[in-house]
């Protein structure tokens, strides 16, 4: 987040977008929405600057996004086709950073659809820290973890498919695209809003990790040998179990 953050962030509507966007997820809002709108609303209010009009720009947006409520769930069942459906939408609409992936996984499988935990979701992302690969090999634990091991296999399927569809279809039009005052504007809205919807599952998750002397004092010496050394999550992982498992023992 702070990595992301110090690009993201960088005027007064992409503050504005990202503060929005903390405020839209509490509020239940759907995390497309959330994108899409703080995409237009930085647009339009760098759009309004140039030619002097700046608050009107952004504001129109932001009260769409506090008049909307996110739908019912598309899934009801947790079968491996249920799975595979739901991490092929994910994959084909995520933006920003892997660890975005914790804000739909937290609303769709843990409010929403009831298929997890919040406790089975930290770790979900424990593994996916510890093992080889990006952030979205968590998909396949949370897909074995709903429906066993063709969950796992539909899960790891639906989630990195759509990335090589996009790639081989936007790649010719990327340097061109970024190049556009528009799709510039969009593209650092929705920049905020990754990093807003990374900030507001941080919390919700924070609330279930942190229980206890022992949980707080790993988070924050972790948090200080991150920025201080820069060492492998995975070996902060490892040694976060190894105490979690020895304070067990003693208690």
């Amino acid at each position: 987040m702070w990595n992301l953050g110090k690009k993201a962030i960088k005027d007064i509507p992409t503050n504005v977008a990202g503060l929005g966007v903390i405020v839209g997820y509490f509020l239940g809002l759907n995390e497309l929405l959330l994108l899409l709108l703080a995409g237009i609303a930085v647009l339009l209010a760098k759009l309004g600057r140039s030619q002097g009009r700046f608050g009107g720009a952004l504001l129109l947006p932001i009260s769409g996004i506090l008049a909307q409520r996110s739908g019912n769930s598309l899934f009801t069942s947790p079968t491996w086709q249920s799975v595979f459906l739901f991490f092929l939408k994910v994959g084909s609409v995520l933006y920003g950073s892997g660890y975005v992936l914790l804000a739909f996984l937290q609303r769709d499988l843990v409010e929403r659809n009831g298929w997890l935990t919040s406790q089975q979701l930290l770790d979900a992302v424990a593994i996916g820290q510890f093992t080889p690969g990006p952030v979205f090999t968590t998909a396949t634990f949370i897909g074995y973890l709903i429906a066993g091991n063709a969950g796992a296999i539909a899960a790891t399927i639906g989630i990195f498919l759509p990335a090589f569809v996009l790639v081989f279809a936007v790649n010719p039009w990327v340097a061109k695209l970024r190049s556009s005052k528009w799709f510039g504007g969009i593209l650092d809205g929705v920049n905020a809003a990754s990093l807003g919807l990374m900030a507001a599952v941080t919390y919700t998750l924070g609330r279930t990790a942190l229980i206890d002397w022992v949980t707080i004092s790993l988070a924050f010496i972790s948090t200080v040998i991150v920025f201080r050394f820069q060492i492998n999550s995975a070996w902060l992982v490892l040694v976060g179990g190894l105490v979690g498992l020895v304070a067990r023992l003693i208690a």
